[in-house]
């Protein structure tokens, strides 16, 4: 299995597009092929802070969904509303 922690900072301006774009993105993901787990949330001590916790079954899954239609469009809207930081962990 594969573990996304996808950290957010974004700005209090950018906050609430970026919360619903995340969403969708983390509605659309739930339904990908292999997708185990994928969830949204604030950080308890820095409102500027977001985090979405992926899980996957496998390499191929992940690599499905980050070519996947709803992946490409809101990804991108995404970045230009804060900073993505990726740590993955493979168990």
């Amino acid at each position: 299995m594969i573990r996304l922690n996808v950290f957010i900072r974004t700005t209090e301006s950018a906050r609430a597009e970026l919360i619903e774009t995340a969403k969708e993105l983390v509605a659309a993901s739930l339904a990908d092929d292999g997708c185990v787990a994928y969830d949204l949330f604030p950080s308890a001590t820095r409102p500027e802070v977001l985090m979405i916790c992926e899980t996957w079954r496998d390499a191929a899954s992940l690599s499905a969904h980050e070519r996947s239609a709803h992946f490409t469009a809101l990804v991108p809207r995404m970045q230009r509303l804060g900073e993505l930081k990726i740590e993955r962990f493979d168990f």
